[in-house]
């Protein structure tokens, strides 16, 4: 049998680890610097910034994390490189991206100078999309969103849908309905997960 002194040693030592973890509390670092997520957008209906919204929503349900909601226009070189994840959305203009993300992804470099340092490498990123109708090119819009950002050396990942979050404006389902913040939210949500992951290992 073991000694009665050591064993309540033992219970000492162990007490503290069990009470906080009964309370549901984490040993994370409570130092550490907040997750930084961009999510930007360019919406002139609206339809793509109430998506931007959501997925911003689901980034701040993740504790530790920050989101910074802006319009592609409105993005700093600060804002970009600061980031540890960026989401970007766009609505769908002739099945593709709309010109002033496309813009906006051009001036990484003209604008940012992210080469030939790879600036942008090893962020964490995703995308969004709207569309009129349910062929009108969401899928592709976000994979052309995901190729600029692959094309960074970026680490991309999705939720609500295989490539991203997306929503249909038009025909029986206009406007955005809950089912496609839902989506919107959970892609956040992810992306701030992810990041936080991706943090944490990066400092140890």
């Amino acid at each position: 049998m073991l000694p009665l002194r050591f064993i309540g040693s033992l219970f000492l030592w162990a007490l503290p680890l069990l009470l906080a973890t009964g309370s549901g509390e984490t040993f994370a670092d409570e130092s550490a610097p907040p997750v930084k997520v961009l999510v930007t957008y360019h919406s002139l209906s609206g339809n793509t910034e109430r998506m931007a919204e959501a997925v911003a929503a689901g980034v701040k349900s993740v504790p530790g994390t920050q989101a910074l909601l802006k319009r592609v226009g409105q993005v700093t070189a600060d804002d970009l490189f600061s980031a540890d994840a960026i989401v970007v959305g766009s609505p769908v203009y002739w099945s593709n991206m709309s010109g002033e993300v496309k813009t906006f992804f051009d001036n990484w470099q003209f604008k940012f100078g992210v080469f030939p340092e790879l600036k942008m490498k090893n962020k964490i990123g995703a995308a969004f999309a709207t569309g009129g109708q349910i062929s009108s090119g969401k899928e592709v819009t976000m994979l052309t969103i995901l190729a600029a950002m692959l094309g960074n050396q970026m680490i991309v990942v999705s939720d609500g849908g295989a490539f991203g979050a997306s929503a249909t404006t038009e025909g029986d389902s206009p406007g955005i309905d809950n089912k496609e913040l839902a989506d919107a939210r959970a892609l956040g949500q992810r992306v701030a997960e992810v990041a936080a992951r991706f943090k944490a290992g990066s400092a140890k």
